[in-house]
């Protein structure tokens, strides 16, 4: 019970602390995405709540937060629209299983092939929407119902209040860390706004303008288990199972990089595959609980993490702490100025962004510089687990660009008047067409020898390279000797059998010799 309430590095004043100013911002951020996802306020709060606590039990990273995310809610938007929000429940419990499978299948641990630059991009671009979010706060609705900018004396007392809470968030620290500062800045701001009765927006207001019922409220009961209302049958599952393998991959690839994001931060290193167990199990119970489900929450994991949170009594107290918000305390954390809240995700966006990126680009070669706008890019105006695909496939393709320029051989001729020719480099489908350019069988004596001492055969491309260019030395009426495969290399020349009609000992017409020399 100890190891459960409390990591090695934290404390549990500290985590107590922080998980309490992680549940004051969590609830706009739940709200806004529930509507996202046009379903409930409620239904994002108790998404909220279930993913928190959840995987704060079970997880495998002390310390991050997860609840419901504007990522998955985009993903959410047509089920909901065609289908009703019961279709989404069931397809929250069928994305919370294909997560438990890919995590006891053990495939948490790909996420160690996504490139630092990718990472880098990743870290930008949910800054850039993190902060783009935010400006949300800063329209109102005119007497016509529509939403405007605002203006003079509301924009200033705003912009004000915002700088108050960031120059608290900022400069308490310097005089104590006794207390998480974004947590004194959300009371301190509060107080000040209801002690003089400033007339500005708090939670209460956004959740009227957001959903356009005067009779709003945060408050509510206890979630309670339910079944989804879906046929059980073949169709439903050819409706809900492209929303739920998608959902399940961005929810994964979220969590799975803010993971990677803290364990740097905190320079520990958390569990990969126990962390997807933990995001399916918790999606599972939020489709059996009425909630929209979720994943890792960076913005939330950074106020956390800058809060001292350290330890699973963050994530558990934070998640508890909403709940209690939910039951008891509603009226008290409607009153709370957006102002205060933007503050704290001000600094989280500046805490987040890699400043140091711009002075990186200009020392790592052009295409990590690429990548990196790239990544930002496409985060920004897509979705996070789209722009990391990309991110990783362009990493690849160039990866691959510049070990095919790698190939080359050099030449001699043995005692015996063999050409020997030394290959340096991968052989793949990327050199494959390069390597066949480097011999000329029209020209070289009888016999001719392939070294491989400083290459290795790589895939499919490389097979069918070797295939072709010992066709050629037959119908030049030479023979070609391969020398120096490796195990693997060999072992894959044999397992390819017919399909590249290459065998290294006995093809009678290749005449391809695998001479052990040294």
């Amino acid at each position: 019970m100890f190891d459960l309430l409390r990591h090695k590095t934290s404390s549990s004043k500290a985590d107590i602390l922080s998980g309490l100013t992680v549940a004051l911002a969590l609830i706009p951020e739940a709200v806004a995405f529930a509507f996202v996802a046009h379903v409930e306020p409620m239904v994002g709060l108790y998404a909220a709540f279930i993913m928190g606590l959840i995987t704060a039990l079970i997880g495998g990273r002390p310390g991050m937060i997860s609840g419901a995310t504007g990522a998955m809610a985009v993903v959410m938007v047509s089920l909901v629209v065609e289908h009703g929000v019961e279709y989404l429940f069931a397809a929250v419990v069928l994305a919370g299983g294909i997560q438990i499978l890919a995590g006891v299948c053990k495939l948490g641990k790909f996420i160690r092939i996504v490139p630092y630059p990718v990472m880098i991009g990743f870290v930008n671009g949910l800054a850039i929407v993190i902060f783009l979010a935010q400006l949300g706060q800063f329209k109102v609705k005119d007497g016509a119902g529509n939403m405007v900018w605002m203006e003079s004396t509301p924009l200033m007392l705003m912009l004000g209040l915002i700088a108050l809470t960031m120059a608290i968030i900022h400069f308490l620290p310097k005089l104590t860390t006794a207390i998480p500062s974004s947590l004194v800045a959300i009371l301190t701001v509060t107080g000040i706004v209801v002690g003089f009765d400033l007339d500005t927006r708090n939670v209460l207001d956004f959740l009227k303008t957001m959903s356009g019922d005067e009779a709003a409220t945060i408050a509510g009961t206890l979630p309670s288990f339910s079944i989804p209302s879906v046929p059980f049958n073949f169709e439903t599952l050819y409706i809900i199972l492209p929303y739920a393998c998608i959902l399940a991959a961005v929810g994964l690839i979220e969590s799975l990089l803010t993971l990677t994001v803290i364990d740097e931060m905190t320079n520990s290193r958390g569990k990969g595959n126990k962390e997807c167990v933990g995001q399916g199990v918790g999606n599972i119970t939020s489709g059996f609980f009425g909630a929209m489900g979720g994943c890792a929450m960076i913005g939330q994991s950074m106020i956390n993490i800058n809060s001292g949170g350290r330890g699973r009594l963050s994530g558990i107290t934070a998640a508890l702490a909403l709940l209690a918000f939910i039951l008891f305390g509603a009226a008290f954390i409607e009153i709370i100025p957006l102002a205060a809240l933007v503050g704290v995700m001000f600094i989280v966006v500046l805490g987040t962004f890699e400043w140091a990126s711009f002075k990186v680009m200009r020392k790592v070669p052009k295409h990590d510089a690429f990548v990196i706008v790239l990544v930002t890019t496409v985060t920004v105006f897509t979705d996070l687990a789209f722009a990391v695909f990309v991110g990783v496939i362009v990493s690849a393709l160039v990866f691959a660009w510049e070990h095919a320029k790698h190939i080359n051989v050099e030449t001699s001729v043995d005692a015996n008047g063999w050409k020997i020719y030394r290959l340096n480099g991968p052989l793949f489908f990327g050199s494959a067409a390069s390597f066949l350019e480097l011999f000329t069988a029209k020209d070289d004596p009888q016999d001719v020898i392939i070294d491989f001492q400083n290459s290795r055969v790589a895939d499919h491309s490389a097979l069918d390279a070797i295939d072709t260019l010992a066709e050629r030395y037959v119908n030049a009426g030479k023979t070609l000797h391969l020398r120096h495969l490796s195990q693997d290399c060999q072992a894959l020349l044999h397992k390819a059998g017919n399909l590249v009609e290459v065998n290294l000992i006995e093809d009678p017409s290749y005449k391809v010799a695998d001479d052990k020399l040294d």
